[in-house]
């Protein structure tokens, strides 16, 4: 009896995104959990500036402390797009000297946070390929990470969001007068402004003043075209959840509640002072709140995350009041940092499970896609090449123009 041929997994990391570092350490934390004698991975290294690249040195940390692309063992690679390749081509733009070599995976983990990876961008790349991948589709994908267009959705499906306002930053800098006269009207303040497209709390302030939002305007605008302004929730406490699953069967992991130093968690209180991926000690797991709460909570997960048509794995953030029981959906997060990994061990599952689920869930939604039909041939291109072009629904009556 032959042993069982290890699956091949591609993990994408880094990436053009303001999140990139954060990127290259959930790309290494999810390398180091698969089994070694159950998985071949392969590392998929996009710079800053767009660039693929593979090779045992990507494998280290340490070996990001300096220019990493210059390590030898690190070649240049391309995800084909195609089908007839079904994999990476190593040396794409080889001479004569060199060859291209392909190499087949079997499943496309992706770790970026952000854009160009977290937004459906790099999962639209994954289907042309016809690649299984781990986590959320082209939709859902492009849907958590737009922050406008969450609250939209959830709203349409009863899931309670807080109050905001959408700030274009060409309405912005044509009248800015007029755009704060807007947001105070309509939410007072204190509120908080956020980029419509990242996450890491980066670009992400608060203001208690028209000075301050002002401000905060300028900077948001700096990271995004569209801007969300929301209502400040005073005397309420972060709750976090994460959502693994795919349609029908979803999981919801023990509560967390975040313990900040601040008026919200920045960047450098998520990434820069603690292990684990969000501040290591300074957080409160399970959270501290009643048992008909924490269920409410997880059932909103689950339905937020579905709603969006969620697969594979998300963080999922709430604004709460305990003693009333209230609760908003502040954000969706389609690839947490470090997966989220330390909620799962609470919850009974080791790093190394919570990857060979999301590698199955993959798996399940790739068998589940290839069961849709894409070839249907017509006689249509026969009919209208006889027929000529001419009254085509949508088409000139001439082809011809002149000069």
């Amino acid at each position: 009896m032959s042993a069982k041929r290890k699956l091949t997994v591609a993990v994408v990391f880094g990436g053009r995104s303001v999140e990139h570092d954060v990127s290259v350490v959930t790309g290494h934390q999810i390398m180091r959990a698969f089994d070694p004698q159950a998985y071949d991975v392969i590392p998929i290294y996009i710079t800053r500036d767009g660039k693929w690249f593979t090779g045992e040195p990507l494998l280290e940390l340490d070996n990001f402390r300096n220019e990493v692309i210059s390590h030898k063992g690190v070649e240049q690679v391309i995800l084909s797009p195609t089908i007839q390749h079904h994999g990476l081509i190593i040396n794409p733009v080889s001479g004569r000297l060199q060859k291209s070599e392909l190499k087949r995976i079997d499943v496309v983990f992706p770790a970026i946070h952000g854009s160009h990876g977290e937004d459906g961008t790099l999962q639209g790349l994954c289907e042309m390929a016809d690649v299984p991948y781990v986590g959320c589709a082209v939709l859902a994908s492009a849907v958590a990470n737009d922050k406008v267009i969450t609250k939209a959705v959830l709203a349409q499906n009863n899931i309670p969001v807080v109050d905001g306002v959408l700030i274009h930053r060409d309405d912005w800098q044509e009248d800015r007068e007029t755009q704060l006269n807007h947001i105070i009207e309509k939410l007072a303040l204190p509120v908080f402004v956020k980029p419509a497209t990242l996450g890491s709390s980066i670009g992400v302030t608060r203001a208690d003043t028209r000075e301050a939002l002002a401000v905060s305007l300028d900077i948001a605008t700096n990271f995004d075209r569209r801007v969300l302004v929301e209502k400040a929730i005073i005397g309420g406490v972060e709750i976090n959840c994460a959502v693994m699953g795919y349609s029908g069967k979803m999981t919801a992991s023990v509560l967390e509640q975040p313990v900040s130093w601040e008026t919200f968690l920045t960047y450098e209180e998520k990434y820069m002072r603690g292990g684990g991926g969000m501040k290591g000690a300074e957080r409160l797991i399970p959270a501290p709140l009643s048992e008909s709460l924490t269920a409410k909570i997880q059932q909103t997960a689950i339905s937020a995350f579905r709603a969006i048509d969620g697969r594979g794995i998300a963080r999922i953030d709430f604004l709460v009041y305990p003693d009333s029981e209230t609760v908003y959906l502040n954000e969706i997060n389609t690839m947490p940092g470090s997966l989220a990994f330390y909620l799962w061990r609470e919850t009974g599952l080791s790093a190394q499970q919570v990857v060979d689920k999301l590698v199955k869930l993959a798996q399940d939604a790739y068998a589940d896609k290839r069961k849709n039909t894409y070839n249907y041939e017509t006689s249509l291109i026969e009919l209208t090449a006889a027929r000529g072009l001419k009254g085509v629904k949508g088409t000139k009556t001439s082809m011809t123009s002149s000069n």
